[in-house]
């Protein structure tokens, strides 16, 4: 068994192509309508074949809820690993990504959270060698 699809709830997927795509440096692997909506996929760009990221609409009330419930409690919809938490916060921040938890951590793990404008919180964090 292996992980294949990871939703991320999102407020407009158009809006969340551009910056998972664009900001984060995610790559559109699957970009198809079925029965009327849009199947939207995203993988990371050294690993096609790995999990893909689901772009998933928040137009049904469950996922607005449970959208919103996690933003306002503070905690990521989702969390990528980066080689360097600095670096990466750095280089995002430059895009114009606004930070809510600045890089910090822990002997386990370095950490930031940002804000996707899709809705979301993200944590981007870095594990200790």
């Amino acid at each position: 068994m292996r992980i294949s699809l990871v939703p991320v709830i999102v407020k407009d997927q158009q809006e969340a192509l551009h910056f998972y795509t664009d900001v984060m440096g995610f790559v559109k692997k699957v970009d198809v309508e079925e029965d009327g909506r849009r199947r939207l996929t995203l993988v990371a760009p050294d690993d096609p074949d790995g999990p893909q990221l689901v772009l998933e609409p928040n137009d049904n009330p469950a996922f607005a809820t449970y959208q919103r419930a996690l933003f306002y409690a503070g905690i990521p919809m989702v969390s990528f690993r980066v080689k360097d938490v600095r670096a990466e916060h750095d280089r995002l921040q430059e895009a114009g990504v606004a930070f809510s938890i600045e890089p910090g951590g822990t002997q386990r793990a370095h950490v930031a959270m940002l804000n996707d404008t899709c809705g979301n919180l993200v944590q981007i964090y870095e594990e200790p060698e």
